[in-house]
């Protein structure tokens, strides 16, 4: 049996491991969009390192674009075997690709306006809606902590990983030359109490793991809690400088969680009274996605709801839906908070509103998650004076917060939390994917430390036999 590292290996976007068994079965863990990589990424998402019509199982760890974003796309090259997920997994996935798709058209449609004119040949989209509703088909639903045979020589377990709703780490039983092999795939894993999603679940010894890194280096619990430092950044600039509050945040996850810890302000009575704007139509519909699937919030949410029958609503909310009433936000002069994706502010909407608030000391660009270095929201999160947005030099005027406890990603306690279920001795190796080279090895002492003998930082399309 082999494992073959073909995405998130030495960076945190395109997650895709690829395990090929000596009978020639494979299975796909996650197929991810590369996102955030400049120049690098189109090349890198134009080309898989395997044959999509060889795959035989797709195993989705969660609905992030960036762990699903190119299902579409082995579709449309061949792909016709069975995609396990979560039930909620498929529900987001749905919402995510099919935007994705919608995107990838637009954009397509306004380039090849422009080569038609330079007459040069037409560019397609990586997939088409049509491709998304193809790949949707071949999805099959596995409950949590259920053994699910995908075939008499392996079994599947999801257990709840915590990231974001519906994500799971992927554990494997396999079969192969008459002994089993345990294999476990973290996904991405959360934070240990979430605002709003369970803690990660204990998971079966394993032989083999897969772990993510993406905060293997870092400590992100900050000491006031979330709704305190959101109630005291929207009052400095709101309320005492008459500004703006402009918040990347991504559609899935992130966004629900400030408004879950907005709505906790407005309950306690303390929310700064200003508009409040969600301008993504996607995170309207993923918020949607979350309230139709109350069964993952943690007991705390669920003692709420006693009370509050909306979590994500309250006074002075408006989600955005129209291009022109995005545009008009800009114009509009009056304090207000706009939570807008994307999440890294490499692109979508939000990036529009920085390019209008960065100049203007007044303004606040809050940062709530993981930003890749080169990334526009990675380069304000670092301190950057000047920035390049649509090809334009940007004075950096605005003030920049972060705030890293909202990340969706376990910190390094988080991450050694989740392996402690684990008896180092059984564990044979452990793959460090996700997260960034520097990072890695830095978590790699850590886990030595924490009795791991045998820890490996993968390659991109590096094969490895276990």
């Amino acid at each position: 049996m082999t494992i073959t590292f073909h995405g998130a290996a030495g960076t945190v976007t395109g997650s895709k491991h690829l395990i090929e068994l000596n009978n020639g079965t494979q299975i796909l863990l996650d197929c991810g969009m590369f996102q955030g990589l400049g120049e690098e990424t189109e090349e890198l998402n134009g080309h898989f390192g395997f044959n999509p019509a060889k795959i035989d199982y797709l195993i989705l760890s969660h609905a992030h674009i960036d762990h699903c974003g190119l299902i579409p796309r082995m579709v449309a090259e061949g792909f016709k075997g069975t995609i396990f997920s979560t039930a909620p997994t498929m529900d987001l996935a749905r919402v995510l690709l099919n935007d994705s798709a919608g995107i990838q058209e637009s954009d397509v449609a306004y380039i090849n306006r422009k080569r038609e004119k330079r007459g040069q040949a037409p560019v397609k989209p990586l997939y088409t809606e049509d491709d998304v509703m193809e790949a949707m088909r071949l999805f099959k639903i596995v409950e949590y902590n259920e053994d699910f045979e995908i075939d008499p020589r392996i079994t599947l377990c999801f257990t709840d990983a915590g990231h974001i709703i519906g994500s799971a780490a992927v554990h494997l039983s396999i079969l192969e030359d008459g002994k089993y092999k345990q294999v476990s795939f973290s996904g991405d894993v959360g934070s240990y109490g979430d605002m709003l999603l369970k803690n990660p679940q204990t998971f079966p010894q394993a032989d083999y793991i897969i772990l993510e890194s993406t905060y293997g280096d870092s400590y992100h619990k900050d000491l006031e809690p979330i709704e305190r430092q959101l109630q005291e950044i929207i009052h400095q600039t709101c309320i005492l400088k008459n500004g703006k509050v402009i918040i990347p945040a991504f559609s899935v996850g992130r966004t629900q969680e400030l408004l879950f810890a907005l709505n906790a302000l407005e309950l306690k009575g303390i929310l700064p009274d200003v508009a409040y704007y969600v301008d993504s139509p996607l995170s309207e519909k993923a918020t949607m996605v979350l309230k139709d699937h109350t069964e993952v919030y943690n007991n705390r949410v669920q003692q709420i709801l006693k009370y509050d029958d909306d979590v994500f609503q309250f006074k002075g909310l408006k989600f955005i839906q129209s291009v022109e009433e995005s545009v008009s936000l800009n114009d509009d002069p009056r304090p207000c908070v706009i939570i807008s994706s994307s999440g890294m502010a490499e692109a979508g909407r939000v990036k529009h509103h920085i390019k209008n608030s960065l100049s203007n000391e007044k303004n606040t660009i809050l940062l709530v998650g993981y930003c890749e270095p080169r990334s526009l929201g990675g380069q304000l999160m670092a301190g950057k004076k000047v920035v390049h947005i649509f090809g334009d030099e940007y004075d950096v005027r605005s003030e920049v917060k972060v705030i890293r406890s909202m990340s969706a990603h376990g910190d390094a306690d988080d991450l050694l939390k989740f392996l402690s279920c684990q008896d180092p001795e059984q564990v044979k190796k452990i793959f460090l994917v996700h997260g960034e080279e520097h990072v890695q090895k830095i978590f790699r002492g850590k886990l030595q430390d924490a009795g791991f003998a045998d820890i490996m930082i993968p390659e991109q399309h590096q094969t490895v036999d276990i």
